[in-house]
């Protein structure tokens, strides 16, 4: 009886965490607690915790009179909806999150669980750092979960969400995992903190201007998504994962849709405007034939003239790439590239359909470019593209000009089905731009350069700069009406369902990183 006494003293001590007050402090600042974080990301009832009753080793500057069960870190696997999950949160109340010898321990046992096991792991920070005064053994516990992060990779999804303080060596595990969520206003990542950056450079600048939500979400990309609150940030992570396989064995989930396979939508026949320059939002034509129009956007604030995210199609969950023709007429640049490449890999690892959206005119020019390395960045999606064996299908809008159109899941990288709308120009480049340099001494020599001019532009489109001359070559599969989109979609991912392909056997590709 003695000893049942004493669990259930531990378990009080566990779960009441670093206290009433620190608890108090935590919700003030617009934050739940750990325990609380868990018990909303997990269908109710479903959360066993492993190593609850873990406490540091550490001997040396008065830590050996605080002891608190768990020791800052709350893991364990669940079920969200229905499904196997592995999570763990830190707990900011317990010495600040900081992460300790065992704190890392018990990390390090749960992605070794869920690697064994095939299933996600999210991971919930909440840490002031590595524990102090535990010297190297805490840095030696990152370096653990680096490792893990590394060989987990590819294998099961891993989702990070930031949900205070991340700084220092912390911001390498979510920068190794697959998706990550800030919360805004309470969270930051950073790898030093204004007070260093004031000491070395003397440049003043805010933690939420280093490292907030919306500077990773906008201007580093190092971030996905950006949200309001804690609870946003778990809905949105449950949200996410019901797109996800448990692990790259397994096929994505599929759910029961009553959005007919069939259905057309005449809107789609005018969305692309007369005018080649004149811009639409692409997001309309994805909204219009995806499942309920249903659009879980990824990276929504960085590289806006991409867009990538998950859809269904005919209940089967999909990757989505598309150019943005509002944002930089849809050109591809460094970001862009960057952020739709990787993409691209995390949905070959985990057997998700490629579905992409093409109307680019080109790589975007100029100085910046060139010498920010657009060659080997924009390299990186034609690799990306490439590489992937899952089941790929594309639709060409209007532009696919020059080697964007190669990248774009063009049918020379291993496109299964490539689709085009009558509207398309598919050619080495615009018309106005080729014209101009075909017929330049013929321009310059002219009477009425404008008539010459529009009367040559139309000849090239009408000989080169057309989908039907590529669907000659068989490069296009079939010119469709634009209407007809969704069920197009839906037949060719079917008719791709058994679909078995690899790359040659290697240990691994050179991307150009």
């Amino acid at each position: 009886m003695d000893r049942l006494e004493t669990l259930a003293d531990y378990e009080r001590r566990a779960e009441a965490g670093g206290g009433e007050a620190r608890q108090r402090r935590q919700h003030d600042a617009g934050k739940l607690t750990a325990r609380e974080r868990i018990d909303l990301f997990f269908d109710p009832g479903t959360f066993r915790e492993i190593d609850k009753l873990v406490t540091h080793r550490c001997r040396d500057f008065g830590m050996e009179t605080q002891l608190v069960p768990g020791d800052g870190v709350v893991a364990g696997h669940g079920e969200v909806d229905g499904r196997l999950v592995y999570a763990f949160a830190q707990d900011f109340t317990v010495f600040g999150g900081s992460l300790s010898e065992t704190n890392a321990a018990k990390i390090v046992k749960l992605m070794d669980l869920a690697m064994n096991n095939g299933a996600p792991i999210v991971g919930l920070n909440d840490s002031g750092g590595a524990r102090i005064q535990e010297g190297v053994a805490s840095l030696a516990g990152y370096a653990d979960i680096f490792l893990r992060n590394t060989l987990a990779s590819g294998v099961i999804p891993q989702l990070s969400a930031i949900m205070g303080p991340c700084a220092g060596g912390a911001v390498y595990s979510p920068a190794i995992t697959d998706f990550t969520v800030m919360v805004e206003r309470t969270s930051y990542m950073f790898v030093t903190g204004p007070d260093v950056i004031r000491t070395v450079t003397h440049e003043e600048v805010t933690k939420d201007e280093l490292g907030g939500a919306m500077t990773h979400n906008a201007k580093s990309g190092a971030a996905h998504f950006a949200v309001p609150t804690d609870k946003d940030c778990l809905a949105l992570l449950r949200l996410l994962l019901g797109y996800l396989p448990g692990n790259n064995l397994d096929d994505p989930p599929r759910v029961e849709t009553t959005d007919p396979a069939d259905r057309e939508d005449a809107a789609l026949d005018t969305l692309v405007p007369e005018s080649p320059n004149q811009p639409y939002d692409m997001l309309d034509l994805i909204r219009a034939v995806a499942d309920d129009g249903e659009f879980l956007e990824v990276h929504r604030h960085f590289a806006t003239n991409i867009v990538v995210g998950f859809a269904r199609f005919g209940g089967q969950p999909v990757g989505v790439v598309a150019n943005q023709p509002a944002h930089l007429a849809g050109a591809l640049d460094i970001d862009a590239s960057i952020k739709g490449a990787r993409f691209v890999r995390f949905c070959d690892a985990f057997n998700l359909p490629l579905v992409t959206f093409e109307d680019v005119p080109g790589f975007l020019p100029g100085t910046v470019q060139e010498y920010g390395g657009i060659i080997k960045h924009g390299a990186k999606l034609l690799y990306a593209f490439a590489e992937a064996t899952v089941p790929k299908v594309t639709v060409v809008a209007r532009k696919a000009y020059g080697g964007a159109y190669c990248v774009m899941a063009s049918k020379h990288i291993r496109t299964d089905v490539n689709l085009a709308w009558p509207t398309a120009e598919i050619a080495v480049m615009g018309p106005e731009g080729a014209v101009n340099i075909l017929y330049k001494r013929e321009l310059d020599q002219a009477a009425d350069a404008d008539a010459l001019r529009a009367s040559r532009v139309q000849e090239f489109r009408d000989k080169l700069a057309n989908p039907f001359v590529a669907a000659g070559r068989g490069f296009i599969d079939e010119v469709i009406p634009p209407r007809t989109t969704r069920p197009r979609i839906i037949a060719a991912l079917r008719s791709l369902d058994g679909k078995r392909d690899r790359n040659p056997p290697k240990k691994h590709g050179n991307i150009p990183l």
